[in-house]
């Protein structure tokens, strides 16, 4: 017990920053998935946007064009996934080498001090992020498939009720933004692991990045020009 209140001494600016770390990453997309339900924002915008693609594209018998853009979004996200497989390796090159990371970023004004074991801690962090951004884009990736398989499928309008038509494009709409939500929960990993690297040079600069990631993701999803200009597109 004694060991551990010392520990907890010692490194208390360490541990509150990767607290508030935690709290921010996972509090911000829990945030988001809950104000999407009933605030305008990029996801619930794009959703209604994807619902009238999917809807027109029942109605057309040559579907050539929608096929190209569900294949030209899954590129960019096996271009992502196929990055974070380099970002790994680069990480894991960097864990056998520490104590060279360590005398290179120990030349940089304002870093604290930290023993191998803290750096080894922090890319272990990294790894974990980047691992789990991994998952999201690969999961996305299978999503944008089933899209592709579903609209494979999908009946020509003269084969199927109006209603049936309708069912189907729900679903259509609904697959394609589970696959651009993990998407963007995969680009989110990558601005919030950003943040991290600041973590090796003073756990303040690590609370203050984290903060700042935050703000900047919220500004973009809930209060952008972007949003503003899909939402005029939509009522003009």
């Amino acid at each position: 017990m004694e060991q551990l209140t010392g520990f907890i001494i010692i490194n208390w600016l360490n541990l509150f920053a990767f607290v508030w770390f935690l709290v921010c990453f996972k509090g911000y997309n829990a945030y988001t998935k809950k104000r999407a339900r009933d605030t305008h924002c990029l996801a619930s915008v794009m959703h209604s946007y994807r619902l009238e693609w999917m809807t027109r594209m029942l109605h057309r018998e040559v579907r050539i064009a929608d096929t190209t853009a569900i294949a030209n979004l899954e590129r960019s996200v096996s271009f992502f996934a196929s990055s974070t497989m380099l970002i790994l390796a680069g990480l894991m090159t960097v864990l056998g080498s520490t104590e060279k990371a360590i005398d290179v970023v120990g030349d940089i004004p304002f870093v604290s001090h930290a023993t191998k074991a803290e750096w080894e801690l922090k890319l272990l962090v990294l790894i974990g992020l980047f691992i789990y951004a991994f998952f999201k884009f690969t999961w996305s990736l299978r999503q944008y498939g089933f899209t592709s398989v579903m609209m494979g499928g999908a009946p020509q309008p003269n084969d199927a009720t109006e209603l049936e038509l309708n069912a189907h494009a729900k679903r259509l709409a609904i697959m394609s933004s589970m696959a651009a939500n993990n998407f963007n929960l995969g680009l989110r990993t990558y601005y919030f692991s950003l943040s991290v690297l600041a973590w090796f040079i003073t756990p303040w600069l690590f609370i203050l990045l984290t903060s700042g990631v935050v703000i900047i993701l919220y500004r973009r999803e809930f209060n952008s020009s972007t949003l503003r200009q899909l939402i005029i597109s939509r009522t003009d």
